[in-house]
């Protein structure tokens, strides 16, 4: 906790963070005023009827009637109308979709003639091409109300009173993921309806600044940390991100242009293009304008592999359809039919292709597809074929036309690009690649030009696009003793799919080491590796393991197989000679095994049957379920049990699968293709930290790897000063030995203290970079940081800590935000950790009190624990963990209970303040102790009160609902009310609650009807207005914790 109340001000979260913002979307001419008091009087000071609206009504209607300045006011409500009506029973992506498209293309509205008939036209929200001639207006502290909640947001920003921008802030020292974790989750289910409209949500510390789509998750928020091209940033992370996306000319386009809705598995979600995308795009498209002097060469995009290339192509297409004058097509042009596929489905799933036929079929087909008007069209780039000799004719003279080509360094420079030059000889090109261009690759920029966009390895894992890959060499000791294949060999397995007279030819080339790689006992001891290493992984994602070619990949099918069961009975015989955790461990182990599927993926090839039996293997099986499953769709998808496949080229581009997590190579690679094989695993998923390469072929011998360093805060320990005095001195010793100590590692405490705004958030950063040059360094801060703020809380308030505060709180400042660089430690293992990291902190494991001390045996129960000697052990051992133990035990407890009947939000804002006030140091541990136990209690009568009521835990629920917090009843009517709610739920659960009622709307539609019918049963006193609340509300609480007959909260299966 951070001492000095008065001077942690200057560290507060408003004046270091959200002012400066404030002040810098000023400069940015953005309109600001504070709405904390929005509601003083009897009415909002922006025309706002009540706080569940978000839309600023006034301030839209002015807009309107500024951009549309022919239509009548008619036409103008109608419009406000359609984009404010209710889509709360909407799919909220679908909701927002709709919303998104009445913002970019206008409402369509029905106007009146003087003849009596009507007219459509279309009624201008947004001028997208002149930023000036909107209203960019930024409210702080802006009150929002939900159906049971009431929250108020740091920033939030309008454009013509539309609300799409979110900003959550937090103190410089605090961990930026609170932001998401704390109160973003918490804002997406309680106002949800500010979601509804918003273009993006950004969260910032100050250093540390994350941009995200309206639902996105923590994992796929991403830094912006460039403002422009020419690499220029701010002073610090969130000066760069609002300079970057809220600079109005800027903000209009990431929402016009790089906003798109995608269709994926499970559904519909939004995606905001990230700072690479955006710049990478635009300067791209500002090539453009210099197609005459560029010969049509527009560049090469190198944007590295699982950055979002494919979704790039659509910002470059999509902007260019909207904003460059022109009848613009786009020819897609890539080598292998994944490829195609991948590329294809990402445009339809966007919704930038809706034609039904942009995929060329044949090369015919192709020839009939660019001599007609078509926005896009798919094709592989050996479509432009002809006869041997033969002269590709010219298809179209249009400077209209923009070839995009997908892996640009690999397929366009034999005859294939030059029909393709031909028949569209005034067409651009630009090229993708996800590997930069390398040695001998040179005619790729005299094809396409020089790089227009650069976004690399290191960059990418930086950002968060992707997550970091490490490395681990398992080469079996079989292996070749200099563990090195042949340039050439590498340079024929870098094939996309070797035919059966390439291996021939390769063995007979190659025969030492091609039989080495695939001797039987090598891949014997690697196929038990892997069963081993695939089970012991932590993060247990998808896995691909790359052979050297597709007999060895049905070899090692069949001889990971015998491993899998091997293991497999060694668990089940290890079994029965365990207990508990162990025990439970081992079944969960040994039900994934049984549920795990392996299968082999490869291309099909004449006569592959009889080559394969020749070799005494047997592809038939496995060809099979190519044919007759969708593997490729088994594999994407996270849940299927299908988690272990082996190729030796398919799969290997143009196929994204975010939950595979490990690549097994088995297989010499070498530039591009190595690049992009290992690239499977370094797509972003939640739970997913990293991509792990297991190399049993030697590929990266001579890769060095840096790894994190991670270790436990210090110890604060330090002998016990009691007397006032003598901790004042000591004080101001450790002060002062700190502050020299600083020095010696080039920070200037001084320097940071005098500092404001902006620059002290760069100077606080600058002193965590320098602090954190090794981990000794770390330490040796981190133990004085600590002992500073012990002494200086213990002296408080004592007057004499006053000249000492700047320095103290300085000081812990830094070490918070230090501390908030890494995970938060287990508690049990940092003891005597000084108070202010118990908030910090893990809960330790569970209480109970015994006669002989149980430390490890979780408590299951409140009531089981005896008060008396809870405090006994309190006195008798150290009071910071045991107050912690207890405080986490009850806020489980107080989850369940809340998720069972929210009517007691009372007791969770209870418990939120006893905690908060021992935060701000308001309460000792000792008074904290006491508070928790006498609020356990308070629990343990909250759940019997059901019983006295004659109620279940269920019907207790409903019955709040009905008569919290009106109306007032008598003891006859609260019986009526307990009787209603009885029969209600016994009807709804006998007659109502279908199988996934939840999912039909004629089903959700009875339910609400039965309601209704019941609750008219409820005595007199229930006015219209109060039934009508009572509905919604017992409604929303039947659609949350119900979701069939016999399945609830209150009874889960």
């Amino acid at each position: 906790m951070t001492p000095g109340p008065s001077h942690s001000a200057e560290y507060s979260e408003n004046q270091l963070i959200q002012q400066p913002a404030i002040e810098l979307f000023g400069e940015l001419k953005w309109e600001t005023a504070d709405l904390y008091s929005e509601w003083a009087s009897s009415k909002s000071t922006e025309g706002r009827e009540t706080e569940h609206e978000v839309v600023l009504v006034p301030r839209l209607r002015a807009a309107l009637e500024s951009l549309n300045p022919n239509l009548p006011v008619e036409a103008l409500t109608s419009a406000i109308d359609e984009l404010t009506r209710d889509r709360s029973k909407m799919v909220k992506e679908e909701a927002s979709r709709e919303v998104y498209g009445l913002l970019k293309d206008g409402v369509k509205v029905d106007v009146k003639r003087d003849d009596g008939g009507w007219d459509k036209e279309v009624v201008t929200v947004i001028d997208w091409r002149t930023p000036a001639n909107n209203k960019f207006f930024l409210a702080s502290e802006f009150w929002v109300a939900g159906d049971m909640y009431r929250r108020r947001c740091d920033l939030v920003g309008f454009v013509n009173g539309i609300p799409l921008l979110m900003v959550e802030l937090k103190a410089v020292h605090k961990n930026l993921k609170n932001a998401f974790n704390d109160n973003l989750t918490d804002y997406r289910t309680t106002i949800p309806q500010l979601f509804t409209m918003n273009g993006f949500v950004m969260l910032s510390n100050g250093s540390a600044t994350r941009i995200g789509s309206s639902w996105a998750p923590w994992e796929h928020f991403f830094e912006w940390k460039r403002i422009n091209d020419e690499g220029e940033t701010g002073v610090v992370s969130l000066d760069t991100a609002i300079r970057g996306v809220c600079e109005p000319e800027r903000f209009l386009d990431l929402i016009e242009n790089f906003t798109v809705y995608q269709e994926v598995r499970g559904g519909l979600v939004k995606i905001v293009a990230k700072n690479h995308q955006y710049l990478g795009v635009n300067k791209a498209i500002a090539e453009i304008d210099n197609l005459g002097a560029n010969k049509g060469k527009l560049g090469v995009f190198w944007h590295t592999q699982g950055s979002g290339k494919s979704l790039s192509m659509v910002f470059f297409s999509q902007k260019i359809l909207r904003t460059v004058p022109g009848n613009w097509t786009f020819v897609i042009v890539t080598d292998r039919d994944e490829l195609d596929s991948q590329i294809y489905k990402t445009f339809a799933a966007t919704g930038a292709v809706t034609e039904a036929q942009a995929q060329a079929t044949s090369g015919a087909n192709l020839r009939q597809l660019l001599t007609e008007d078509h926005r896009y069209v798919f094709t592989l780039i050996q479509k432009f074929h002809t006869e041997q000799g033969a002269t590709y004719d010219k298809l179209s003279d249009r400077h209209d036309v923009i070839v995009i080509t997908d892996e640009a360094h690999r397929s366009q420079y034999d005859v294939f690009a030059l029909n393709m030059r031909n028949a569209l000889p005034n067409a651009a090109f630009l090229g993708f690649t996800g590997t930069p261009l390398m040695a001998g690759e040179e005619r790729t920029k005299e094809v396409f030009g020089d790089y227009v966009s650069i976004y690399n390895f290191t960059q990418s894992i930086e950002d968060g696009a992707t997550v970091p890959l490490y490395y681990e060499n398992r080469t079996p000791e079989l292996q070749l003793t200099n563990q090195n294949l042949n340039e050439d060999m590498e340079r024929l397995l870098e094939e996309a799919e070797l035919s059966e007279e390439q291996e021939k030819k390769l063995e007979r080339e190659f025969a030492r080491e091609y039989h080495l790689i695939t001797r039987d006992e090598r891949l014997d001891a690697v196929a038990e590796d892997v069963v081993s290493h695939f089970m012991g992984r932590g993060y247990r994602g998808k896995a691909m393991f790359i052979c050297i070619d597709k007999a060895t990949a049905v070899r090692m099918y069949d001889k990971v197989s015998v491993h899998w069961q091997q293991h497999l009975a060694q668990l089940k015989g290890h079994l029965p000679q365990t207990v508990g955790e162990e025990h439970q461990g081992l079944v969960e182990k040994i039900a994934f095994m049984e549920a795990t599927d392996m299968a082999v993926v490869v291309s099909q090839s004449q006569n592959e049957v009889e080559e394969m039996k020749k070799k005494g293997l047997d592809i038939a099986p496995h060809r099979k379920r190519l044919v007759s499953e969708n593997l490729d769709e088994k594999f994407k998808n996270p849940d299927d049990p299908f988690r272990l496949v082996f190729v030796c080229a398919m799969w290997m581009t143009g196929f994204d699968v975010p939950s595979c997590s490990t690549i097994y190579l088995d297989k010499p690679m070498r530039n591009h293709t190595l690049m992009q094989t290992i690239a499977r695993a370094n797509r972003v998923v939640p739970g997913k930290v990293a991509g792990l390469i297991v190399d049993y072929v030697g590929v990266f011998k001579n890769l060095q790897q840096a790894l994190a360093i991670y270790a436990q805060p210090g110890d604060g320990g330090g002998e016990p000063i009691k007397d006032k005095t003598e901790l004042v001195e000591a004080l101001k010793e450790f002060i002062d030995e700190l502050t020299a100590w600083c020095k010696t590692q080039g920070v200037d405490p001084e320097a940071i203290k005098k500092a404001s705004g902006f620059e002290r958030v760069k100077l606080l950063d600058d002193a965590v970079e320098a602090i954190l040059k090794d981990e000794d360094t770390k330490k040796a801060f981190l133990q004085q940081a600590t002992r500073i703020t012990r002494i200086f809380r213990a002296i408080l308030p004592d007057p004499a800590a006053t000249d000492l505060a700047p320095d103290a709180v300085l000081f812990s400042v830094l070490a918070e935000k230090i501390r908030s660089l890494t995970p938060a430690p287990d508690i049990s293992e940092v003891m005597v950790q000084v108070e202010e990291l118990l908030d910090q902190s893990i809960a330790a494991e569970g209480y109970i009190i015994h006669d002989v001390p149980a430390e490890d045996e979780p408590l299951i129960d409140l009531s089981q624990i005896d008060f008396e000697r809870l405090q006994e052990k309190f006195e008798g051992a150290r009071k910071r963990t045991e107050a912690e133990k207890l405080r986490s035990l009850i806020e489980g407890k107080l989850q369940g209970m809340m998720m069972r009947n929210k009517a007691r939000i009372d007791f969770l804002e209870k418990f939120q303040k006893l905690i908060a006030d021992y935060n701000a140091g308001s309460k000792n541990i000792e008074e904290l102790f006491a508070e928790l136990v006498e609020f356990a209690q308070s629990l343990n009568e909250e759940e019997r009160r059901g019983v006295g009521e004659g109620l279940t835990e269920e019907e207790l629920a409903l019955f709040d609902i009905l008569t919290r917090p009106e109306p007032t009843l008598t003891k006859a009517q609260e019986a009526e009310v307990k009787r209603v709610a009885k029969a209600l739920l016994e009807i709804l659960k006998k007659e109502k609650l279908v199988l996934d009622w939840r999912a039909r709307q004629q089903s959700r539609a009875a339910v609400r009807q039965f309601i209704e019918i019941e609750l008219d049963k409820l005595p007199e006193v229930y006015t219209p207005d109060i039934f009508e609340t009572k509905c919604d509300l017992a409604y929303r609480h039947v659609f949350d914790h119900y979701v069939g007959p016999s399945e609830s909260v209150y009874h889960p299966v």
